[in-house]
């Protein structure tokens, strides 16, 4: 991609080790992608033939379980590796991704990562911490999933978008890309309307504001008080 610039990259921390000529010969090996609010990237169970980077908007990974039910299971910010399955040793993606907003999205032959782990300092390592970091949040979710109620569920599911993904506005802390409150369903494990129910108690009491495919949170102490603590591990 020779009309992407080498400072895409330099900032972002797979890459931030790399001299300017590396980071050259990378680009010139990518492929540029555009995806709109709920394109798929690519689907669970599909071989895994590109990993990807996320340069801007922001990415809903989905596993369907036995019982067709789909779950999300993560968000990825932009400036994030996705897709990696070879650094787990899959053959297949073991999820599917779901643009949660406009996104653009390099991406590189699945052949490449060896060589990309081989030749260039901190690749590998900056790589290995972005794998750690998710098990970690997918592991917090299990536990959320089995010991937590549901208004529980929902309030750390909300503090922790906010947390990674909020912006700032005069009413509060806004998640910053489309979400419903089926998706929010999908990421707590419970019902469109239980998670209706609760906005909308939340809603009189002032804790969120929510109107379609926004939510805002007014109050994040509120929700922090019915979440515990495990959001903060």
């Amino acid at each position: 991609m020779r009309n992407l610039d080498e400072s895409l990259l330099t900032h972002l921390v797979p890459f931030s080790g790399l001299t300017k000529s590396e980071i050259r010969e990378i680009l010139d090996q990518a492929v540029s992608h555009r995806f709109d609010t709920g394109d798929t990237v690519f689907h669970e169970a599909a071989e895994a033939t590109r990993f990807f980077l996320l340069l801007d908007g922001y990415i809903r990974v989905i596993r369907v379980t036995p019982e067709g039910e789909h779950v999300t299971v993560l968000h990825i910010p932009a400036g994030q590796l996705f897709g990696i399955a070879n650094a787990l040793g899959h053959t297949h993606y073991p999820a599917s991704a779901i643009a949660a907003s406009e996104t653009i999205v390099l991406s590189w032959p699945t052949s490449l990562w060896p060589d990309f782990v081989a030749r260039y300092a901190g690749f590998a390592t900056a790589t290995q911490k972005t794998i750690g970091k998710r098990m970690n949040e997918m592991h917090d979710r299990m536990i959320e999933m089995a010991t937590q109620q549901v208004e529980q569920r929902v309030a750390n599911a909300l503090l922790r978008l906010i947390n990674q993904m909020g912006r700032k506005t005069e009413n509060g802390i806004e998640v910053d890309f489309p979400i419903t409150r089926q998706d929010l369903s999908e990421m707590t494990g419970t019902t469109l309307h239980t998670v209706s129910r609760l906005l909308s108690a939340w809603e009189k009491s002032g804790i969120v504001e929510s109107r379609r495919k926004h939510i805002v949170v007014s109050q994040p102490h509120q929700l922090v008080l019915m979440a515990g603590n495990l959001h903060q591990r």
